[in-house]
């Protein structure tokens, strides 16, 4: 019953103690992007992300937030265009990142998941969002939901993102702000504030190893037969 024909051995590889038992080494503060996913004047997602870049900097990290203004729509143009350049520049950057989306019809935003598509897998050999860590969040006009939410975990999985297990989801977001667009003392803050800091937490034990933790077998295997087949392949 131990027998494993279809295993290749030499890529096999154990978890590696020594390298997941490293102190911490890292020394800068960690790097987190924000996304929201309304261009409206008074965005709530966008409310929403500015309180927890305040809080992610009282706990010690770097924050952006990315302006989706002018971000065009998926391969309506090329990538060189200046809002996509910004968007994936920010990406690369960011060791962890934070996504809010207002819920619209059930879902998140189209402009949300614009955001996400020009997100490429990968860039030439670098997978710009694999084992970066992520936060998701939602605002909604009504009752409680977590649709958006969901379907953004679906999405952070697929770009190979370690999404937190925490997140936050704000019924009717426009109770929860005062008019200078600071959101009131709640149920709903506290709750983001126990996001960002599950989200830090994370990033600060992932982001040293975090290669280690997304390296894959099928992969190792792959990259193999492509180096053989080259040096074994004949001059013409």
């Amino acid at each position: 019953m131990t027998h494993t024909p279809n295993l290749d051995e030499t890529q096999l590889h154990h978890a590696d103690t020594n390298v997941l038992g490293t102190p911490l080494t890292s020394t800068h503060a960690p790097r987190i992007l924000l996304l929201h996913g309304s261009l409206r004047a008074r965005s709530y997602s966008r409310l929403v992300n500015e309180e927890a870049a305040r809080i992610l900097q009282k706990l010690g990290c770097e924050t952006r937030v990315f302006d989706p203004s002018g971000l065009p729509l998926p391969d309506d143009t090329d990538s060189d265009h200046p809002k996509v350049q910004e968007l994936r520049d920010l990406v690369s950057w960011s060791e962890g990142m934070v996504w809010c989306s207002p819920e619209r019809h059930g879902s998140m935003t189209g402009i949300m998941k614009t955001q996400i598509d020009w997100i490429p897998l990968s860039i030439g050999a670098v997978r710009p969002t694999q084992g970066k860590t992520l936060a998701v969040m939602q605002v909604s006009g009504g009752s409680q939901s977590f649709n958006a939410v969901n379907q953004m975990r679906v999405l952070g999985r697929w770009m190979r993102c370690l999404t937190i297990p925490n997140q936050s989801s704000v019924a009717k977001a426009f109770l929860e702000f005062d008019e200078d667009g600071r959101m009131k003392p709640s149920a709903y803050y506290r709750r983001i504030v126990d996001v960002m800091e599950e989200l830090v937490k994370f990033t600060l034990l992932t982001r040293d190893v975090k290669d280690h933790l997304t390296d894959r077998y099928s992969e190792r295997v792959e990259s193999a037969e492509k180096l053989s087949e080259r040096v074994n392949q004949r001059s013409i």
